[in-house]
């Protein structure tokens, strides 16, 4: 965790990325993501319908960004984003799916059939590497236990929310796809899912090396890579 946020550090202020630059390129690589793991033509509904539940913090905005590059790759996203953060940034995410006519849930259905009904995948961006432990608790607590129930694919973005970075899974959920965001962060050798991509190719090659990520080979120009 320390790790991820050192080489987040050194991106914002050696190479001065900034930040609303990192997430738009995170939320892009993780729509790409998706579209591999569930291509349109194998989607089992009718509807391209997909369900981005978003945490306030960064993970969200990037499940924002996520949702507003599957309606362009033509995909059906529904948001459901319940405690929306104050940072004039992710306001910004907020209104750019808002103007893009793409829906907002005012609750979350316990009833889990419902969404195992209308969607063919759930991407959770609710808590990501910057949640603290105990952040699985209060408000995220229900939103958790509902995607811990449902049988549609769950695609986690970074780390599969109410894990450890390090330690992994606590009985949390069991994400069918997940999507590193720089480089796997070692809770990933607990993902026993379908698919395991990483969105790194923007990293400069100098960080690359003093960080010792040793990224995959990435073909073509593609910006994210399956492991």
């Amino acid at each position: 965790k320390a790790e991820a946020e050192a080489i987040e550090k050194e991106l914002l202020e050696d190479y001065r990325f900034g930040r609303q630059q990192l997430i738009e390129i995170w939320g892009h690589a993780c729509a790409m993501a998706v579209t591999k793991a569930f291509p349109l033509p194998s989607l089992p509904r009718k509807q391209p319908t997909v369900l981005v539940v978003c945490g306030p913090a960064q993970n969200g905005a990037i499940g924002l960004v996520c949702a507003r590059h599957l309606r362009i790759f033509d995909y059906e996203p529904t948001i459901f984003y319940p405690k929306r953060s104050l940072d004039p940034l992710y306001r910004d995410f907020t209104t750019q799916c808002e103007k893009m006519d793409i829906p907002f849930l005012s609750y979350l259905p316990t009833e889990v059939q419902l969404i195992n009904d209308a969607y063919n995948a759930v991407v959770d961006a609710v808590l990501g590497a910057e949640a603290e432990l105990g952040e699985g608790r209060g408000p995220c607590a229900a939103i958790l236990a509902t995607l811990k129930h449902v049988r549609i694919p769950i695609v986690s973005l970074d780390v599969p929310s109410g894990w450890d970075v390090e330690a992994g899974s606590s009985g949390g959920i069991s994400p069918d796809v997940l999507v590193s965001l720089m480089a796997p962060k070692q809770c990933a050798r607990r993902f026993l899912g379908r698919q395991h991509f990483v969105a790194g190719r923007f990293v400069p090659y100098d960080v690359q090396k003093k960080f010792e990520l040793n990224p995959p080979e990435y073909p073509g120009t593609e910006c994210v890579v399956a492991l």
